[in-house]
């Protein structure tokens, strides 16, 4: 026989899980051109968003060389950079995102992954 406590957190770990598989990203990447590592970035944010991401997701490319006003009235000082903006918070990943981990952990998909030599010296 299920409790009712029981019952009544079973609900809620399946609400939480459901939330997070409705979850709706906005990204921007900014990019400059057709450079080599505005490419990479390119490729990798959609390789990663497709495995990850896939039908929740919409991902909108700003080439700064030809909207440069965007960048400013954005405060984008590097590239290529990467603007979760949903969920919220808001999130900045700069580079060519190859660290799949970091840029995961950067859109809040998974935990942030610890130093293990510092939880070996926390306990």
């Amino acid at each position: 026989m299920v409790k009712k406590k029981d019952r009544d957190t079973e609900n809620t770990f399946e609400k939480v899980l459901q939330n997070a598989r409705d979850k709706h990203y906005l990204l921007r990447l900014y990019i400059t051109g057709t450079s080599p590592r505005s490419m990479r970035a390119i490729g990798n944010i959609k390789k990663i968003c497709e495995e990850n991401l896939k039908g929740r997701y919409e991902l909108e490319i700003i080439d700064v060389y030809q909207q440069p006003d965007v960048a400013t009235d954005k405060m984008i000082v590097a590239l290529p950079t990467l603007v979760k903006e949903l969920p919220q918070p808001l999130r900045r990943l700069i580079g060519d995102l190859s660290n799949k981990k970091q840029v995961l952990a950067g859109l809040d998909i998974i935990r942030k992954v610890r130093n293990p030599k510092l939880q070996s010296e926390e306990k």
